[in-house]
């Protein structure tokens, strides 16, 4: 949200009235539920979350079960892809015996944790290949809107900060290694087939191929989750002083001596949000709804402990967005 609206927000009540909201509890809807918005500046354009340092340690691993069969296939493709992107990154994750005495060294060579090399690696492909369905889905709905003449109800500009915040945690892993020549290889190839296969997926159902976003999404989380917790307790030394690189800690607002551990808390708590984003598209009518996030995000509060909003959320969410968005031209107006 931006600083005007949220400076309008103050003293508003916290919900809307709406047929739909009984069971809605009040971080749905309060007027200030959204994370700063930084000034901006560098590789980037539009608008993306900056976290509190509290914000950041609310993100949780969240599953939410399939319910219809597009649900179904989507998350059977996930669940396809997270095996064969493990395979390609050597990435086991066993879980680690308790009591265990193996050293560092042989943990690795049981493949029960990566080394930096090993998590590098997988992050440069994530990354590299999670920045294609927003900017598919922007560019089909943006050839939409024009072929039918119609406003787009504000998905165009979400979609495109998805695309754009996803290259961005490219660039900023990209100062710490280069990808060999192979992984780009790998990367030509993959987000050539990718792209296409999601093209054709967005064609035909915009529904299914969010809820397939979302549980790419929910896959993330869970892989910096993990990587965290190596860092955390120890199995990750050679990142445990590495300072954040430039672009991190303009990007994010991160402190002068942030750390690697920082940048991954904020680059997990942006893959809640496309989690969070996308389950909530997928409740929607991709040709009839209005995106609730076009004016405004929830915190994290919301996104990292929520899988999305139900469509009932999201009507809510919208009407308190206007109502805030009309009391704003009010008070300019009685300004003027």
């Amino acid at each position: 949200m931006s600083s005007t609206a949220n400076a309008a927000a103050k003293g508003l009540p916290q919900q809307a009235s709406t047929k739909n909201n009984n069971n809605n509890s009040d971080s749905l809807t309060k007027p200030d539920a959204a994370s700063t918005v930084p000034n901006f500046r560098g590789d980037w354009v539009l608008f993306h979350p900056v976290y509190t340092s509290e914000e950041l340690k609310a993100v949780e691993v969240l599953h939410r079960a399939p319910k219809t069969f597009g649900d179904n296939i989507g998350y059977g493709l996930v669940r396809i892809a997270r095996t064969l992107f493990d395979f390609v990154s050597r990435y086991r994750h066993r879980e680690i015996p308790k009591d265990t005495t193996m050293t560092l060294e042989e943990l690795r060579k049981g493949g029960y944790v990566l080394d930096d090399r090993g998590w590098m690696r997988r992050i440069l492909f994530l990354e590299s290949i999670a920045g294609v369905p927003g900017m598919v889905a922007a560019t089909l709905r943006h050839l939409t809107s024009l072929r039918l003449m119609r406003r787009d109800n504000g998905w165009i500009h979400t979609c495109l900060e998805e695309a754009e915040n996803e290259r961005m945690h490219l660039m900023t892993f990209m100062t710490i290694r280069q990808p060999s020549i192979f992984m780009r290889a790998l990367v030509l190839g993959a987000q050539g087939v990718f792209y296409n296969l999601f093209f054709l997926s967005y064609l035909i159902s915009p529904k299914a191929s969010h809820r397939f976003v979302a549980y790419l999404e929910e896959e993330a989380v869970v892989t910096y989750s993990r990587c965290i917790e190596d860092l955390e307790s120890g199995r990750l030394p050679e990142w445990s002083n590495i300072p954040a690189p430039v672009i991190a800690i303009d990007y994010w607002r991160l402190p002068p001596d942030a750390k690697m551990i920082d940048v991954l808390y904020a680059v997990r708590s942006d893959e809640s949000t496309h989690r969070f984003v996308n389950h909530s598209l997928a409740n929607l009518n991709p040709s009839t709804d209005v995106n609730p996030f076009a004016l405004r995000e929830p915190d994290m509060f919301v996104k990292g402990k929520k899988p999305g909003f139900e469509r009932s959320e999201s009507e809510v969410y919208v009407q308190e967005s206007r109502k805030l968005l009309h009391e704003k031209e009010s008070t300019d107006g009685q300004a003027h």
